[in-house]
């Protein structure tokens, strides 16, 4: 299966899975996230997402993605860019990976870290 990335509003795109940019406590956020949580149906969501909360920041969980056209959502908590220098490349690499292998998880493959090459 081809990896692609589009640009597009991802509230309805037809896709297997969308990545949301979440708090660690997964709650309803502004912009992109609050967006997600309306067109998948707020309460079904957040109920899903209090059952996975809190995650720390650099994981990343799924849910269904409810009432959206794509079947999933992945929710990654990135840090907070403070000035480069309290590890966010690093967290931030780490949530990109735990996305990632999210995806490969849930589609029969098993990635770690290693597996996956970001550059």
């Amino acid at each position: 299966m081809p990896f692609e990335i589009t640009r597009n509003d991802i509230t309805k795109m037809r896709v297997d899975a969308i990545v949301n940019a979440a708090n660690t406590a997964l709650q309803i956020g502004g912009g992109v996230c609050g967006a997600i949580f309306s067109a998948a149906g707020t309460e079904k969501l957040q109920a899903a997402c209090n059952q996975l909360a809190p995650i720390k920041t650099g994981e990343a969980v799924i849910t269904p993605g409810f009432d959206l056209p794509a079947k999933y959502i992945i929710h990654a908590a990135g840090p907070v860019y403070r000035d480069g220098r309290q590890g966010e490349e690093a967290l931030h690499r780490l949530c990109c990976t735990n996305a990632l292998g999210l995806c490969l998880t849930k589609y029969g493959f098993v990635a770690g870290e290693k597996d996956i090459k970001l550059s």
